[in-house]
């Protein structure tokens, strides 16, 4: 079963996968399509103010082209990756826990201090691929917060489930989450 969907002008159908017995999410992945990659940072950057933010910020791993590519075509020299272990490099990290739709099990989120201290003060733009939710992205806004840095908005690809309805991120499209026979939940 696929759930065809149209985003940044492009089509693409998405796999439906179980997460419960009563609930399929369609599998959006922008790794290996440089494409739908391209074309999403640009859409995005297009409804972003330019003048909103500093820097930006994706948690590892689905986030990382996306946020790669707006950095690219905005022209930044920085961005924040959260990483999903302390790595031996970061100096002093800190760190959040989270539990997505998609992650079976407690993962933590980590900067380390050269990160914190570029990221104080500064206005951060969180970037995720989809938004369901809203567990990275609290987690996000908690670590960036911890690091001292003001969050001043939230964008993503898709919006999932209940965050369709919030109005404080910034998405290019709806995306719907299903019934184990493929048909949109209601």
């Amino acid at each position: 079963m696929t759930y065809p969907m149209n985003v940044a002008g492009l089509k693409r159908d998405l796999p439906l996968c179980p997460v419960t017995d009563e609930l399929y999410i369609a599998a959006f992945v922008l790794f290996g399509d440089a494409e739908l990659t391209t074309a999403c940072a640009g859409e995005l950057l297009r409804r972003i103010p330019a003048d909103s933010y500093d820097y930006m910020i994706t948690a590892e791993a689905k986030g990382i082209p996306l946020i790669h590519e707006m950095a690219r075509q905005s022209g930044a020299d920085y961005y924040f990756l959260a990483r999903k272990g302390s790595k031996v490099y970061m100096r002093d990290p800190v760190h959040v826990s989270v539990r997505s739709i998609t992650t079976l099990r407690q993962q933590d989120l980590f900067l380390g201090a050269d990160d914190c201290e570029r990221m104080k003060g500064k206005r951060i733009l969180i970037v995720d691929d989809v938004i369901s939710t809203g567990e990275s992205l609290h987690a996000l806004e908690k670590l960036v917060t911890a690091a001292g840095g003001i969050v001043s908005g939230k964008a993503a690809i898709l919006a999932e489930g209940n965050a369709l309805n919030r109005k404080d991120i910034t998405f290019l499209a709806p995306l719907p989450v299903f019934n184990a026979d493929g048909t949109i939940k209601s």
